[in-house]
């Protein structure tokens, strides 16, 4: 086991290049499972969750090799082969396999899936979406058996607005045969990532980035050359770390319009925002003002990003309110930060915050992913060292976090520490 540790107290300043999207990039990998031939991503994350795709992807058949950050998959020979167990469990995003699976043979056989605990995430709306292409569904000891004879395309109205269940259905539905509309569809940016791709491979789909997408299936799609969008989250955690040190730094490599919902909350706490075509400058003030902030579907501010903005919101003065209307079980992180001295009482899907001074170095641990990022923002404004369990939450969605904060200015090492789970 791991733990990161972080001496807190020093501003961050300079430029930090941003990562292509974790969210964009395990859906794009699944995605080459449709083709007929070679695909290369570009711009790919050096994070747990890729390679744990890449693993699952060998599994099944396919030639895999990262060289770089460019990923290049030979799809010929992949096998549908049962995955009811296994890697699968370490990964929430491998329920995309359901719909890349499905949309290349037909059939899968694909294990709930893992990642972190988040409470209730159904895919509900993705088995209707399946079912909707002429997919029988059924439960077999865990596992969902999914098989169609032939997909027909169809409309489908999503009940609740997913990320996850519209990308499955474009991908099971790009090589369906005839048209699939979705309705009430997710318009985060990595759908219009994952609708270029498959553009690129031959499909015809209109509309991502709107809450109507129209896909018109191929019986064939072919490899091609894609470069993943950068991270937005990613880029918005550095945003929030700079406001917390009252640090001045670039962020680079981003899409400004991607990241407007944490910059306009940045700016009602009193945090310059800096917009450049390609970059963003964040520099912080020595006294922020207190905010109410409300999770949602893009445009809206990104539930991925609620718990590091919980951790920054700890040291404005006054009282702020989070609310997450996304996931239930996303205040794990808020115990940790009272045992760091904040001032944080949950209510429902709320958070209230009443700012202190200063937070206080502690051992923490990382609950999820977006936890750990939350303890490394606490952390780098903490007086004293802080350390931080859990570390490999973390590790499945930053790329080299260590390395990016310490160019920054921040004094954070990892160090190994003996198992007592």
């Amino acid at each position: 086991m791991e733990k990161l540790c972080i001496r807190g107290g020093s501003p961050l300043k300079g430029k930090v290049t941003i990562s292509g999207a974790k969210n964009s990039a395990v859906a794009l990998i699944p995605a080459t499972i449709l083709a007929e031939s070679p695909t290369i991503i570009d711009n790919v994350p050096k994070i747990n969750d890729v390679q744990i795709y890449i693993e699952i992807l060998r599994e099944l058949g396919a030639q895999v090799e990262l060289d770089g950050h460019s990923l290049y998959v030979d799809p010929t020979h992949i096998q549908p082969k049962p995955l009811p167990n296994g890697k699968v469990k370490k990964l929430r995003a491998s329920y995309y396999l359901m719909g890349a699976l499905l949309g290349r043979f037909g059939q899968a056989l694909i294990g709930l899936p893992g990642g972190c605990n988040l409470g209730p995430r159904p895919i509900d709306q993705h088995i209707k979406g399946f079912e909707a292409l002429g997919t029988k569904v059924e439960w077999r000891d865990g596992a969902l058996s999914l098989a169609a004879e032939e997909l027909i395309g169809n409309k489908v109205y999503l009940d609740v607005i997913s990320v996850g269940a519209t990308i499955n259905i474009m991908l099971a539905a790009s090589r369906a045969n005839g048209t699939t509309i979705i309705e009430n569809a997710a318009k985060e940016p990595e759908i219009i990532d994952v609708a270029t791709l498959l553009s690129s491979m031959g499909a015809s789909i209109k509309g991502a980035g709107t809450d109507v997408i129209r896909i018109t299936g191929k019986p064939q799609l072919l490899g091609c050359r894609h470069s993943i969008i950068p991270d937005r989250i990613e880029a918005g955690t550095y945003m929030i770390a700079t406001a917390a040190t009252r640090g001045d730094v670039i962020i680079d490599q981003v899409i400004p319009r991607h990241l407007e919902g944490i910059s306009a909350k940045l700016e009602e706490m009193g945090v310059r925002v800096i917009e450049e075509d390609e970059s963003i400058r964040v520099i912080g003030e020595t006294v922020y003002r207190s905010v109410d902030v409300k999770t949602g579907p893009y445009p809206g501010f990104a539930t991925d990003l609620q718990q590091p903005m919980t951790a920054l919101l700890t040291l404005a003065k006054g009282t702020s309110v989070v609310t997450d209307n996304i996931y239930t079980a996303r205040f794990r992180h808020v115990d940790e930060l009272v045992r760091m001295g904040a001032q944080i009482k949950v209510e429902g899907r709320s958070a209230i915050i009443k700012g202190v001074n200063a937070l206080q170095g502690s051992t923490v641990k990382a609950a999820d992913l977006r936890a750990g990022a939350a303890m490394v923002v606490a952390a780098l404004t903490a007086e004293g060292v802080t350390e931080i369990l859990g570390v490999e939450h973390i590790d499945r969605g930053y790329d080299i976090l260590e390395e990016k904060l310490r160019s920054l200015g921040a004094d954070i090492w990892r160090v190994q520490t003996a198992d007592t789970d």
